[in-house]
């Protein structure tokens, strides 16, 4: 008998720390596993006993590019709780803040974690040496999604000015502007970015799972709607009932939770890639073409082009933010941002919106003091986990097959955990 074991003892270019292994016994893959290693958190421990104008706050800090996605989420599950109905123009405020953290996260992974991979180098350094333009542009675009994340949420991260039923700050017009005329500056490079990536060549692989993203009708959503759907299997449902599509379980070789449907009991993937399947015919005009110019149409399962539908994204949400400054500047958005009043009561729900790496469910339930009995935060990466292993081993297999070297199995699995664009730290309760 012949066995091979391939170890990832530590996976660099992650958010988080996780070790990979897989053991290869007479040709054939007989153990893959994606190690997180991270200690429990403890944030839903935190929260309890709060009162709900301190939860979103504290959950942001699960996390520093996605703060503000856990703030709007946590803001989401009180209000469907109180029975808030917030303005329009509240929810554009929000869908900016969103949006921002959109910018800081894409424009970080695609050039410092993943790009290395695809021009055979260790780390961003020797990239940013060897293309310091190119480097310089990738951080101006972060550097912009933290000025939009400033600008509205007061902070570039743990956004301060978002509450419960609106917002205590908002821009002028003059700076809503100014911004707009940012994000059409940034679209260029961002479109540059998406033909980039799209010419790295990736093995052909099919994810092994189904696909979860939000849906709403006419729109490419990210915070505005309370419905969920499984791509392959086209089940929709309201995010309070999650529980009943997704559940959640442990494993002996990983800290993280992971999660799995239900029903079946098998493995889904959440992230951009998801996101433009589900809504590919709500992208926005630029968007869509310079996707289509870099071969990307849905159905699209191969999860290494999940780099490329951050930068599909990219170009949308630049788009996307400018349009919504302008008609903001031009007050042609209803409502007022000022917080609305309401009432508190006791009761249970759950938010939901799409961070940058998936869809992010929050669930709280409240006393008639507003104080927090029981909290339960499910991250996307805790969501994807287990079909990550699964894709590993698909790719480790279709390498095997092929007689690959340990090195070349090693640095495959290696892109494949980054293109997923995981936060481990995150991925544990």
């Amino acid at each position: 008998m012949t066995k091979t074991a391939i170890h990832v003892d530590h996976i660099a270019r992650i958010e988080g720390h996780g070790n990979v292994h897989v053991v290869i016994e007479d040709g054939a893959v007989k153990t893959v596993e994606m190690n997180v290693v991270e200690p429990a958190r403890l944030f839903e421990s935190m929260v309890r006993g709060r009162r709900f104008e301190e939860i979103p706050y504290i959950a942001s800090r699960i996390c520093g590019i996605c703060s503000a996605s856990h703030v709007v989420t946590d803001l989401r599950a009180i209000e469907r709780i109180f029975g808030v109905q917030v303005s329009d123009r509240t929810r554009a405020l929000r869908e900016l803040l969103v949006y921002g953290s959109y910018l800081q996260n894409h424009a970080t992974h695609l050039f410092v974690f993943a790009a290395p991979d695809f021009v055979g180098m260790k780390s961003v350094f020797p990239l940013a040496e060897a293309n310091p333009e190119l480097f310089e542009q990738a951080l101006a675009l972060k550097a912009l999604g933290n000025e939009l994340c400033t600008r509205v949420g007061g902070r570039s991260v743990h956004p301060i000015t978002a509450v419960v039923g609106g917002f205590t700050h908002e821009l002028e017009a003059g700076e809503y502007l100014e911004l707009a005329g940012k994000m059409d500056g940034a679209r260029v490079f961002a479109e540059a970015a998406l033909d980039l990536f799209r010419s790295f060549e990736v093995p052909d692989i099919q994810t092994a799972g189904d696909m979860l993203a939000m849906v709403e009708p006419g729109y490419y959503p990210v915070e505005c709607s309370n419905t969920a759907r499984f791509l392959d299997a086209g089940v929709e449902f309201d995010v309070n009932d999650v529980n009943d599509h997704i559940e959640e379980y442990m494993v002996p070789h990983s800290a993280a939770l992971l999660a799995r449907v239900r029903d079946t009991a098998s493995p889904f993937f959440t992230g951009a890639l998801a996101r433009i399947n589900a809504s590919w015919e709500h992208l926005g005009q630029a968007a869509k073409i310079a996707a289509a110019k870099a071969g990307l149409r849905p159905p699209e399962r191969n999860p290494f082009m999940n780099n490329v539908a951050q930068a599909v994204e990219l170009v949308d949400a630049l788009d996307r933010c400018a349009a919504i400054c302008r008609h903001m500047a031009a007050d042609d958005i209803s409502g007022s941002s000022e917080p609305v009043g309401f009432e508190v009561r006791a009761g249970r729900g759950v938010g939901f919106t799409e961070a940058p790496r998936g869809a992010l469910f929050h669930e709280l339930e409240l006393d008639a003091q507003g104080n927090v009995v029981h909290a339960s935060i499910m991250t996307p990466t805790a969501q994807n986990v287990a079909n990550l292993e699964a894709d590993m081993r698909l790719l480790a297999e279709k390498m095997v097959e092929a007689g690959a070297e340990e090195d070349a199995i090693r640095l495959e699995i290696e892109k494949l955990v980054r293109a997923y664009d995981p936060c481990l730290s995150c991925s544990v309760h």
